[in-house]
């Protein structure tokens, strides 16, 4: 690698740590929450309930790795020349826009409306983090595994959070843009 390929690798990895800080910082002006308001902090939070996205990780971390794995194929298809930090950086920059986004009234209420998420009422700032987190984690992970691995594991996390909580990836997407009354039925009678 090239010396001034090192040195963009590294600003680009740089700078990804840069845009999630200031994540962060705005996080912290909309005055989200910066721990859960329960008053503890969980590494793991497998209940469907109001400590959804106010902790570590939760069933929905999954859709942020699957979140990596996209971003990594989308860079790598419109980036290939550029290093991998640079590329992670755009990865890093497009995830934290999304939870800037998703911790705006506009989502929070989308949510509530349309999904079975009724009580939603937004993440924790240590959640964005960890959600950024396990972007850049399935970022990295698809970079360094073979697709055919990143695709079986992209389809198994899928299947896994369909089956324990009857939502994924997907079906957020779908509902976010288009519900569907028969789904939100299904995933309610969990």
């Amino acid at each position: 690698m090239a010396t001034s390929h090192k040195r963009r690798n590294r600003r680009g990895f740089l700078l990804a740590v840069l845009i999630a800080a200031m994540a962060f910082g705005l996080l912290f002006l909309m005055h989200r929450p910066l721990l859960c308001t329960c008053g503890r902090v969980e590494l793991w939070h497998g209940a469907l309930d109001s400590g959804n996205s106010q902790h570590i990780a939760d069933w929905y971390s999954l859709s942020h790795v699957i979140h990596g794995f996209l971003f990594y194929a989308l860079t790598r298809w419109l980036l290939r020349r550029q290093p991998l930090g640079m590329r992670l950086a755009l990865a890093v920059g497009i995830e934290a826009a999304w939870e800037i986004l998703e911790n705006s009234p506009v989502i929070i209420d989308r949510y509530r409306t349309a999904t079975i998420a009724l009580g939603y009422s937004g993440d924790s700032i240590v959640n964005s983090m960890s959600d950024i987190a396990m972007m850049a984690l399935g970022f990295v992970f698809a970079a360094r595994a073979p697709l055919w691995l990143t695709v079986s594991l992209a389809i198994g996390l899928e299947l896994l959070a369909l089956a324990v909580i009857r939502d994924n990836l997907t079906l957020n997407i779908l509902m976010l843009t288009w519900p569907v009354e028969a789904i939100r039925d299904w995933q309610a009678a969990i």
